[in-house]
């Protein structure tokens, strides 16, 4: 029986990609540029990429917060400084939120029949900030990023941290539902916990497995009771 649920934020709860462009779009237009659509989505494929070597400990968070501005500005030919342009679309990025369709409903479904816990590798004070606005913090028993426990999703440091923290906990009796198959799903893996992969454009999974998977969060109540 679960009675530990640790849901992932971005892409899971949050629509990251519509807050990734909202905020880059502000940013670029702050420094005079325009956001184009070619721009965008170039800097999200990047972000994606580097995002990765972090989970592969490849690069630090700050390398990987610098190093995808100096990608996309000298493939573009774009001249801006990308310390500068990182700081303005952080600032943006913590301003308010948009929900993945369902996220709320589901979380406040299953609040109080089960211990919720959020698991981050986002930014400390962006998802704090974006929590503040969201007003769902209450549905949550903890909340874990990365930034602040010290290791990243899906090393199993950062998940053993997690553990310490709640007492009496099994992980015989715990899951993890995110929308990476290499963050969320290897680091439930790694961590010994069951697995639930959100995957609503019906990806394959090939060399990660997830135990579950769900293509609307609205599925999850049920799956969880049956487990």
């Amino acid at each position: 029986m679960i009675k530990y649920i640790f849901f992932d934020l971005d892409d899971t709860i949050f629509d990251f990609k519509k807050a990734e462009r909202t905020a880059l779009a502000k940013a670029l237009r702050e420094f005079g540029v325009e956001p184009t659509d070619k721009i965008l989505s170039r800097y999200s494929e990047i972000n994606i990429s580097q995002w990765k070597l972090l989970e592969l400990g490849r690069l630090t968070r700050d390398e990987v917060k610098v190093r995808r501005y100096r990608l996309l500005f000298d493939e573009t030919g774009i001249d801006l400084n990308p310390e500068q342009v990182t700081a303005v679309y952080e600032k943006n990025l913590g301003i308010g939120h948009y929900f993945i369709d369902g996220a709320e409903e589901t979380v406040r479904a299953l609040f109080g029949k089960y211990h919720l816990y959020i698991v981050s590798n986002g930014a400390s004070e962006v998802q704090q900030s974006r929590l503040a606005s969201s007003d769902i913090v209450k549905y949550f028993d903890d909340i874990f990023i990365s930034q602040t426990i010290g290791f990243d999703k899906p090393d199993i440091r950062f998940f053993e941290k997690c553990f310490e923290s709640i007492d009496g906990f099994s992980r015989d009796n715990a899951v993890i539902v995110g929308d990476s198959l290499s963050s969320d799903i290897q680091g439930g893996i790694n961590a010994k916990i069951k697995t639930v992969w959100y995957n609503p454009k019906g990806n394959i999974a090939e060399k990660i497995k997830p135990d579950f998977q769900i293509n609307d969060l609205k599925q999850l109540p049920s799956l969880i009771e049956s487990l």
